[in-house]
């Protein structure tokens, strides 16, 4: 079974005498839920998901059911002794993976990344853009049960946004939690599960609405075998589910989303009939 990680009272000063950048943190983030973290600069985010990934230790409060935790940080230190590939299965095996999975893991992320041409070039002649690839792949090549991201969407050209945007919901739909920073708001709009912000030292759970999906959305009609509600897996992806007759769902992902989604519907024991699906252009 899968832990929710849990800050009770959590601050984080920097030296003994030094003031308080967190205080008082109280947040908990169960199995497959997608949570938002907002705030201006200098308010301590990228201190709270440094927590959060374990790179750094609270100063007071306890921080407990600590899952297998991935992080991609919001600068990626280039100036490693590694190609790409290198680099990538060594943290596979670091990770638990085999040498032979965790060579398989890399190729595959890098191919789904975009990346895969670079895959024999060291870390330090990569471009920014190609160095955060290497930094995303790293962390989800061994399926973490936690992923923490800050500003991990920088740098990535269009095609490798959108990738991530799948990964993430093919995580939280398995079961796993993710915990992101991005300085766009329309970064995957719709689809947290929470929102916090970071505010004088503290975090502050935001109630109000959030914004829609923008961009592309699919729209799937489907029904269950027996009537009943979606699978759980899928109502997580999606941004709504309306029911249009008893047993006969419309539902409404983000088009990242919607590979996630079909497979979910088809795979559950029953499997859901899908009688339509039809892609819709979202506000801009």
């Amino acid at each position: 079974m899968r832990s929710e990680l849990r800050l009770d009272g959590v601050g984080r000063r920097y030296g003994i005498r030094g003031p308080w950048v967190l205080r008082g943190v109280d947040l908990a983030v169960p199995p497959g839920t997608l949570v938002r973290i907002e705030g201006t600069n200098g308010t301590g985010k990228s201190t709270l998901l440094r927590l959060l990934a374990g790179i750094d230790a609270p100063t007071e409060g306890r921080v407990t059911g600590r899952p297998r935790t991935a992080y991609v940080p919001e600068r990626f230190p280039p100036a490693l002794p590694f190609t790409a590939a290198a680099y990538l299965t060594h943290l596979g095996t670091v990770h638990g993976l085999s040498r032979r999975a965790a060579t398989r893991a890399a190729g595959q992320w890098l191919e789904r990344l975009g990346a895969a041409e670079h895959a024999g070039t060291p870390l330090a002649r990569l471009s920014k853009g190609s160095g955060q690839k290497v930094a995303v792949a790293q962390a989800l090549l061994a399926e973490p049960e936690l992923l923490v991201l800050d500003e991990a969407w920088t740098g990535l050209d269009t095609e490798a946004r959108e990738e991530l945007d799948r990964a993430v919901a093919e995580l939280t739909a398995a079961g796993g939690a993710v915990v992101f920073v991005d300085h766009d708001p329309r970064r995957l709009a719709g689809v947290p599960d929470a929102t916090y912000a970071v505010r004088d030292g503290g975090l502050h759970r935001r109630t109000a609405r959030v914004p829609a999906p923008v961009g592309p959305r699919v729209v799937v009609r489907a029904h269950g075998p027996h009537g009943g509600a979606p699978p759980a897996e899928a109502l997580r992806v999606t941004a709504s589910a309306e029911e249009d007759r008893p047993g006969h769902y419309t539902l409404t992902v983000p088009a990242s989303h919607s590979d996630v989604l079909l497979r979910t519907l088809l795979t559950a024991e029953p499997p859901w009939h899908v009688a339509s699906v039809h892609a819709q252009e979202g506000p801009r």
